[in-house]
Formats: C-alpha cells, sequence, structure tokens
C-alpha cells in the first residue's frame, strides 16, 4: 500500500505540508439498518507493515513541521531547566528498612532508596537500568508481610502488560522465575508465603489490540512454578475486572469484580481457616464498595451504596451484607475519599474540587480537622495501623508538590521535603469562577495565571478538562503549566459533569444520553473564557486525554470556530467500536455501545469524532497525540481520526499527528519523553496562535 503525498497550504507563509494520502478502504458496517462507512478500518491492524509504514510517514510530516519552529529548541531548554530538581517520595517501612523514590531531577525513572536504622542509604532498585532507551517502567511494588521479600511489576513500552520479579528484600537477589502476561493487577503478599495478582489469558490476535473481558485472580505460592498459580476467582465467574488483596492484619482476602469501570461486587474469604469459602458482601454492580480496613471481625467499607457522596460503613464478618451495614462515618454534601493509618481514619473531602480532611478515631469520633497549607489538593494520609508518623502531599496550580509529615496523636504537620523549583510562585494566582453551561447548571473552573494579566483577550489560553469515568481534577502543579504560564499563558480547569467533584449523580449526569452535557460544559468554559476576555478564539486551546481526547475530538468538530488549536491526546475517537478493543467494554457505563438500540447508536453517532469530522470544515490547528503501544486506548482510535482530518480539512490550519515509538497511554514514560512531548504541544500551540518568538522566556 503506497504512501503518496498531498499537498495542504499551512499557517505563517511556511511551506506547504505534504501528508500522506491515507489509502481508503470499502469497508461498511451496518447498524439497526443504518450503513457506516469505516474507510480507515486498515489502520486498526497495529502489526501491518502498512501501518507501520503509515506512522513513520505521518511522523517524518509532524516532526518536519515541529523542526521550523524557531522557538522550539529555547523552549526546551526552559523546560529541561524547570524539570531539573529532586523529586523525593513519602517514605514506607518495610521490615528493617525504609524505601522512598527519589529522581535527581532528569532521570527516566526515579529510583527506589531505602534506608537503614543507622540511617544508611543506597539504591534498592533503578528502574533506569531496565532498558537502555528508558521506555521499561516499574509498575508496582509491593513487600512481604515481615519485608524480606518484595514483588515488583515492569512494563515495557508503555504496555498495560507487566511482567512480575521477585527479590529477597534483603539481598536484592532475584529469588524465582518471572511471572508474565499480568494486566490491570495489584501485587498483595500473603504473610511471606506467596502474594495475589490479576490477569487475563493472552489473546489469540494483537497483545496491543485484541479484546480480553475475562479477568481472573491467581495466587502465587513462593517456590513453584507459574502455571501451578492457582486461580481463586474468576475461571467460574466471567467478569472484565478482578482484584484481590490481603487486610493489614493477615486475616482476610478481599476480591473485588466488575464489568464496567463503576460498579462492583464485594467478597470476602477468611485467611485464618484454611480452605474457608468466599463470602458475598454485596452481590451486584450498582455501587462502588471497598472493604478500607478490618478490626476483629469488624469490617470497614467505603461506599456510596445509598450515599452518592460516599460514607463508611461497618459490619460483622459473620453478616456483611448491607442489610446490616452500619453508618460509621456517614455521607454528607461533600465527596468523601478515606484512607487509615497510625491508629486513625482520615476523610478527604472535595468541597468544590479542593480538600478539606477531618480525622476521627476508631470509635467514629471526629478528633480535628487538620490544618493544611492553603487552599488545594491534600493525599496520603495512609499507613500502616502502628505508624507513629504519617506523610501526605500538598499542591495546587502554582505550589508544587510538598511532602509532610504528620503526626496523628499531636496532630502537627512538618515539611518533609520541599521542591526547590526555579519557578516564582508567589508572582502567580488562581481563581475559582462559576459559570453557567447550556442547561443552566453552574460548572466550577479554576483559572491560573501571572498576577497583573491583562483581560484584553490576548493571552494564550490552554483549556483543560476530562469529565468521565468519576474521576476528579484537582489543582496540582505541573512543570509543563508553569513554563506555559511564564510564557503569558493562561491555565483553566474546568470540573465538568461525568467527573467525581459532585459525587455520583455528577458523574452521571455525563454518561450515556446525557453524554452531551460533557461538551456543553467544555464549550461553555470556553465562552466564559472569551467573555470575560481571558483571551479570544484566536489565542485559545483545547486539551485532553484518554476520555479528554474524546472530549476534545467532539468539541472540535462540534464548535470549530471556538479555538485557534486543539490537542487531543490518546483518545477514545472510534465511539462505534471502541469496545472492541482491549479492555473497552469496560467503558459502557460512561458510554453505552452502539449495539445498545438504535436510540444510542444515533446518540453516540452523533458525537463520535471520527463519523463527525465534515468535508470543507475549516478546523482549528490541530495536534493528535498517541504511542504506537498504547493498549488502554489503541493508536487506531488516533490514527483514524487524523486521517479523517488530512482528508478533509480546509483552509491553511495543520491538522498533524505526532505518535511516540514505543511509548503507551501515558503510564511509566521517561522524563526525557515527557518533555519533549510538552515542549512539542506548546512550541505547536503558540506557533500558530501567531507567535515567532517567546519575549517572556526568562
Amino acid at each position: 500500500m503506497a504512501i503518496l503525498p498531498t499537498i495542504v497550504a499551512t499557517a505563517q507563509n511556511q511551506e506547504p505540508i505534504k501528508y500522506p494520502v491515507t489509502h481508503k478502504g470499502t469497508v461498511v458496517d451496518t447498524y439497526f439498518d443504518t450503513a457506516v462507512p469505516d474507510p480507515y478500518r486498515w489502520l486498526e491492524d497495529d502489526r501491518s507493515d502498512e501501518t507501520a509504514a503509515w506512522v513513520k510517514a505521518e511522523n517524518e510530516v509532524t516532526y518536519g513541521y515541529l523542526d521550523k519552529i524557531p522557538f522550539r529548541d529555547a523552549l526546551k531548554t526552559r523546560m529541561e531547566k524547570l524539570w531539573n530538581y529532586e523529586k523525593i517520595g513519602s517514605p514506607s517501612k518495610e521490615g528493617n528498612f525504609t524505601y522512598f523514590t527519589k529522581n535527581n531531577g532528569l532521570q527516566n525513572q526515579s529510583v527506589v532508596y531505602r534506608k537503614d536504622a543507622s540511617g544508611k542509604e543506597e539504591v534498592f532498585l533503578d528502574p533506569n537500568t531496565f532498558s537502555k532507551d528508558g521506555t521499561t517502567s516499574l509498575g508496582g511494588l509491593d513487600f512481604s508481610k515481615d519485608g524480606s521479600k518484595v514483588a515488583y511489576a515492569i512494563s515495557e513500552g508503555g504496555s498495560d502488560w507487566r511482567k512480575v520479579i521477585i527479590m529477597d528484600a534483603v539481598s536484592k537477589k532475584i529469588i524465582e522465575d518471572t511471572i508474565v502476561d499480568v494486566k490491570f493487577s495489584g501485587l498483595s503478599w500473603r504473610g511471606n508465603e506467596g502474594f495475589y495478582y490479576s490477569s487475563y489469558e493472552k489473546p489469540k490476535g494483537s497483545e496491543l489490540s485484541a479484546k480480553t473481558d475475562q479477568h481472573k485472580l491467581y495466587f502465587h505460592k513462593l517456590g513453584t512454578a507459574q502455571k501451578e498459580d492457582q486461580v481463586i476467582f474468576g475461571a467460574d465467574q466471567k467478569r472484565r475486572y478482578v482484584g484481590g488483596y490481603v487486610t493489614e492484619d493477615d486475616a482476610y482476602l478481599v476480591i473485588s469484580a466488575a464489568n464496567s469501570t463503576y460498579g462492583n461486587e464485594l467478597y470476602i474469604k477468611s485467611l485464618k481457616t484454611p480452605d474457608s469459602p468466599i463470602v458475598t458482601i454485596v452481590d451486584n454492580f450498582n455501587s462502588d464498595n471497598s472493604v478500607m480496613e478490618t478490626q476483629g471481625s469488624t469490617l470497614f467499607i467505603n461506599t456510596d451504596l445509598n450515599a452518592p457522596n460516599k460514607r463508611i460503613v461497618t459490619v460483622d464478618f459473620s453478616t456483611p451484607s448491607p442489610a446490616n451495614w452500619v453508618d460509621f462515618i456517614p455521607e454528607t454534601q461533600n465527596v468523601l475519599t478515606p484512607s487509615t493509618g497510625g491508629g486513625y481514619f482520615f476523610a478527604n473531602y472535595m468541597k468544590d474540587a479542593v480538600s478539606v480532611v477531618q480525622q476521627y478515631d476508631y470509635s467514629g469520633k471526629m478528633i480535628r480537622e487538620i490544618q493544611l497549607p492553603a487552599v488545594g489538593s491534600a493525599g496520603g494520609f495512609g499507613g500502616k495501623l502502628n505508624d507513629k508518623t504519617l506523610y501526605y502531599s500538598f499542591t495546587n496550580y502554582t505550589t508544587p508538590g510538598t511532602i509532610y509529615s504528620f503526626d496523628p496523636k499531636a496532630g502537627k504537620s512538618a515539611v518533609y521535603s520541599k521542591p526547590n523549583v526555579d519557578f516564582k510562585s508567589e508572582e502567580y494566582e488562581s481563581k475559582q469562577v462559576f459559570y453557567t453551561s447550556k442547561d443552566g447548571t453552574k460548572i466550577p473552573m479554576i483559572i491560573t495565571y501571572k498576577k497583573g494579566l491583562k483581560l484584553n483577550g490576548k493571552n494564550p489560553t490552554m483549556l483543560y478538562g476530562y469529565g468521565g469515568f468519576n474521576v476528579s481534577l484537582t489543582p496540582s502543579f505541573s512543570i509543563a503549566n508553569a513554563v506555559w504560564m511564564e510564557n503569558g499563558g493562561v491555565y483553566a480547569v474546568p470540573n465538568l459533569r461525568g467527573g467525581g467533584e459532585y459525587g455520583k449523580k455528577w458523574h452521571d449526569a455525563g454518561t450515556k444520553m446525557q453524554k452531551q452535557n460533557v461538551f456543553d460544559d467544555f464549550i461553555a468554559a470556553a465562552e466564559y473564557l472569551i467573555a470575560q476576555k481571558y483571551t479570544s478564539t484566536n489565542f485559545l486551546a483545547i486539551r485532553g486525554g484518554s476520555n479528554g481526547g474524546l472530549l476534545v475530538g467532539a468539541t472540535m468538530t462540534q464548535r470549530p470556530d471556538l479555538m485557534k488549536v486543539a490537542l487531543p491526546a490518546v483518545g477514545v475517537m472510534d465511539m462505534l467500536r471502541y469496545h472492541t478493543f482491549t479492555a473497552g467494554a469496560g467503558w459502557a457505563y460512561d458510554y453505552g455501545t452502539a449495539q445498545d438500540s438504535k436510540e444510542m447508536f444515533e446518540y453516540i453517532k452523533g458525537y463520535s469524532p471520527v463519523q463527525n469530522v465534515k468535508a470543507g470544515t475549516h478546523y482549528p490547528a490541530t495536534m493528535v497525540t498517541t504511542g504506537d503501544h498504547d493498549d488502554r486506548v489503541v493508536p487506531a482510535h488516533s490514527f483514524k481520526f487524523a486521517a479523517e482530518l488530512q482528508e478533509k480539512q480546509t483552509g491553511t490550519n495543520p491538522t498533524l499527528i505526532r505518535i511516540d515509538v514505543k511509548a503507551g497511554h501515558g503510564a511509566g514514560k521517561s522524563v526525557a519523553a515527557s518533555i519533549q512531548e510538552n515542549v512539542d504541544i506548546q512550541a505547536f500551540t503558540l506557533y500558530n496562535m501567531g507567535f515567532k518568538a517567546l519575549p517572556k522566556l526568562k
């Protein structure tokens, strides 16, 4: 299949872009008597030479364009300088050592260190040695109960498929054969004898795109081969997502089973009695539930059953069904994310997307509200029952993530690790506003910028959104955003429906046949920023990844007049076929599928980005980004969307696709790759807004 060039004009008086001509096939699918052409179906074959040639040709065009942006190198120099600071993670005591992660600044992967009782520090695990190009990352790390053994997972090329390596933690010697073909799994030890993990049967087709839908929970006993690993759950019950974890007291195995990204069955098994049965706690998928703590036979369960904003309940192991649940921390008007450590419960509430944290004892009595450093996001407060010191992180859009130690008895916080970033936080400010969406719903948005910003409609503005899967966008610091704001940019994040900021009702209001609410909320955010003169159409970019990539794709196809630049990343772009790849069928709680009903098909087809690119339309300057090893949202979504745009774009705006090689959905991406991607996104954006230099760059 030949890849032939076609010529399209571009911006800033550059030479016309010669896009590859993407061969069109004749595939047509029929849904409820409606024929839907799928001319780029061949791009779904990630193992074909034709697809590889297309990827290579598209990248040559994209990098050829990016190479000509005059300030791209200066942007990279500043990004690297700002990124180059020491980053330390919260410590954890395991056996006789204290473990923590550290990155000296520009290391591709953070290194796991440990200290002994005398304070002597050494490298425990260095993921930078896993591969020469930094594309193999650490995907999980779990110690046995006494800290003598450790199992850690690695991801190659950003894939969700993992390998698990088992070591003697004291000597750091590998003690068993590698466990392979593990996916969507935690690692949880039972004492020191072995651990639980989850996986699917390896698909017969492409391991990066073939459907995987029967998840199983296994137990690996040390000293035995993987083929002997016992299936604990999932052999007889077909579920897409199964996970298991052992409670801290080693008394129970908790099993969660689900068919979608919302709603799970909950089971528990006593580990005190050999061959004890698996006991059902919740027997349906209508709520999210987890056992977060045990005390003797008392279970503490975090749930949104009859509590859309979540609550903690208690129940006895002998009669664990919901009929016997008793409120421990009742539901409030704010969404609860709880944790335990040091003999206490911590209720981390979201109030208009920022943190409020309360501390409770085991009788359910509130001890105190914890005084946080400022308005922003706090996370952590977790640890073992007997830990005397806990740790939490705090950040917002202008404050680099700082780790605090916390004395749970005294309620006192102290700075544990504060990063030394070359960024003057005091010169920037965040403002939360509430704007009105199309149907009258009030939506919160935090806008961050350099103090003294002139509301003249000429500020380059990045509008970032997600709006799905109960995910909450809370304030956090980003080096890339700091560089953007240093250059006079505005960074705006609305909390769209479909997210979790206001609980299950807010989530459900952006799902299935209410999905359009999410796009309307995002469009209204853009219109607010323009109306208030933070920016204007010529200086507005929209950005989002994964479900947020869908958000950008739908918004730019519905309102191509609204923004100058569109940046969809690793997006779900073909909504008629998303559920046929990897674990995509599990997203149906949010999206529904085209097979559900004629009404659902027509609704989904009405916004699906791939099917809504129209010939003769002036689309914004667009750079689609994806990774060739993305086995979460397969890159074919982005490939097909880019091909449609390149065929149908009218006018001078470029429509490019940037495809990272040996990269996945984003997890474990090397620092070098992350920096380059952010540089290219910002360079492309500013260049297409008409900037020829970066006068505000330090």
